[in-house]
C-alpha cells in the first residue's frame, strides 16, 4: 500500500424510509474518539429531516403491525445477527470512539447483540404476559391484546459520552 494515498473520510448519512438521504441541512458535525481525534462526519439533522423519518414510520406502520409477532421477532432477530456477523469491526469502533478496553468494548457490544436477541423472543411472548382477561362488573368477559398502536420518536444525545455505561 502506498504512503501517498489520500484517506477516505467517512461521511454517514440518515437512514429514512429504507434509504440513506443527506440532512436537508447538509450540515454535519464531527465525531472525535476519547483523545478528540477525528473518526467521522455525522449528519446534524432537521425538524424536517425528523419530520420525514415520522412520516416513513407510519408509511410502514402498517406492515409491521400487520406482520404476526413470530414474524417481528424473527426481524429483530435477524439484526441481532448482522450485529453478531460485524461484531470485530463494532468492537474496534466502540474501542476508538470510547477509548474503552478491547474487553470492555467487546462487553458493550454483547450487551447490544444481548439485548435485539431479548426484544425478539419477547414479540411473541407480550401477548400472553400483559393481555388476558380483566376483571369487570357484571356477567361480562373482557380480553386485552397488546397490540402495535403507533410510531415512537427517539431523540438520542449528540455524543455517546454522555451515555450512563460504566467505564
Amino acid at each position: 500500500m502506498s504512503d501517498n494515498r489520500l484517506s477516505v473520510f467517512k461521511t454517514y448519512k440518515l437512514y429514512v424510509g429504507g434509504k440513506f438521504p443527506r440532512s436537508e441541512s447538509g450540515r454535519v458535525y464531527e465525531v472525535t474518539d476519547s483523545k478528540g481525534r477525528w473518526l467521522a462526519n455525522a449528519p446534524h439533522s432537521s425538524r424536517k429531516d425528523a419530520r420525514d423519518a415520522v412520516v416513513a414510520a407510519r408509511k410502514a406502520f402498517g406492515g409491521w403491525s400487520g406482520a404476526t409477532a413470530y414474524n417481528r421477532g424473527q426481524i429483530l432477530y435477524r439484526v441481532a445477527e448482522m450485529l453478531e456477523g460485524r461484531r470485530e469491526q463494532f468492537v474496534r469502533e466502540v474501542a476508538d470512539a470510547e477509548g474503552l478496553s478491547r474487553s470492555k468494548a467487546a462487553a458493550v457490544v454483547e450487551a447490544a447483540v444481548d439485548r435485539w436477541v431479548w426484544y425478539a423472543g419477547w414479540t411473541d411472548k407480550i401477548g400472553q404476559i400483559a393481555g388476558g382477561v380483566n376483571p369487570v362488573a357484571g356477567p361480562f368477559l373482557n380480553l386485552s391484546t397488546p397490540e402495535p398502536t403507533g410510531v415512537v420518536t427517539v431523540l438520542a444525545p449528540r455524543t455517546p459520552r454522555s451515555w450512563a455505561w460504566s467505564r
